[in-house]
């Protein structure tokens, strides 16, 4: 390629994170909030976590690759203009997001919130809690968010299950299918969900499901919140029988004064799984490749969409 390849960035940090480019890369700030400043684009990297509606902004450009720096695509297909290419952040996201996990897994089941709470009171309050080790753990989802977080569990002396939308082995033995969801949820002491948001997993989590969950089982939300139906997590919440920890809700935000935020076995994160020091060198290395693919006529990596 011997004209200028051009890359849009959302903000500084992002254009920082590339760090140095070769000569004939040329960076453009753009946030996508007002006009684009120019007609062709070979890359745009769009804001972190914004809606998806800024990509309505791409109307009419010519734009080579829309390079998201998030995992998820849910609802791409409905704002991104007509003949561009998409491609998620996959290997950028998926160890931090499993660090977050095993913390809110840990979290949950050493009391981490309540001995906080009896500190911040000014008490010394000694209790016994469950531990991570001898608990069985159900993956729900194996791709590569899944595949991390099992990678980080099983030290921890655990059992995994995992399921997948389709039966398969592996060196590990077997990854359950989808079928065997309802034959497994009442041997799983904690849950993890860590499935993209689709038609097939919308509400995946619902009063059924959760009802299959043994007593003090912990549901763990990583995916989307829409995997999950907020009443029956509330319920079955409020009713204490199940404790949840959830890094994603729906709505999300979750409002200020929502009942989940009252309840002592519930832990919440904003949405920050892929928040992490550890994200940024892999943007900068995701980028850095695309770049080359393009410079070398090849087709990008981590394509799931072309309108």
């Amino acid at each position: 390629m011997n004209r200028p390849l051009i890359v849009t960035v959302p903000n500084s940090l992002v254009r920082a994170t590339l760090g140095e480019l070769p000569d004939n890369v040329e960076i453009v700030e753009w946030d996508m909030s007002g006009p684009a400043p120019l007609a062709r684009a070979d890359m745009v990297i769009p804001p972190y976590l914004q809606s998806l509606e800024v990509l309505k902004s791409l109307e009419g450009l010519d734009v080579g690759l829309v390079q998201s720096l998030t995992l998820g695509y849910d609802g791409v297909a409905e704002f991104l203009p007509r003949h561009m290419t998409f491609a998620n952040a996959a290997s950028v996201h998926e160890a931090s997001t499993a660090e977050l996990t095993l913390a809110l897994i840990l979290a949950s089941q050493r009391a981490i919130p309540e001995f906080v709470r009896a500190a911040q009171a000014g008490t010394w309050s000694p209790s016994w809690h469950q531990s991570l080790a001898d608990r069985t753990v159900l993956l729900i989802g194996y791709g590569g968010v899944g595949r991390a977080i099992e990678a980080r569990l099983l030290p921890f002396e655990t059992t995994v299950l995992r399921l997948a939308q389709h039966e398969r082995s592996d060196d590990r033995g077997r990854v359950y299918g989808r079928d065997s969801l309802n034959e497994l949820l009442p041997f799983a002491d904690i849950v993890v969900i860590a499935v993209p948001l689709d038609e097939n997993t919308h509400h995946l989590v619902d009063a059924d499901f959760l009802a299959l969950m043994p007593e003090n089982g912990l549901l763990v939300n990583v995916a989307r919140g829409a995997v999950a139906d907020t009443a029956a997590l509330l319920a079955a919440a409020q009713s204490g029988r199940l404790r949840l920890a959830l890094d994603v809700t729906d709505p999300e935000p979750l409002p200020d004064g929502h009942p989940l935020f009252a309840l002592d076995n519930v832990l919440i994160s904003p949405h920050v799984g892929g928040m992490s020091s550890a994200a940024l060198p892999r943007i900068g290395r995701l980028v850095h490749q695309q770049i080359e693919r393009m410079q070398r006529g090849e087709e990008p990596i981590n394509v799931i969409l072309r309108t």
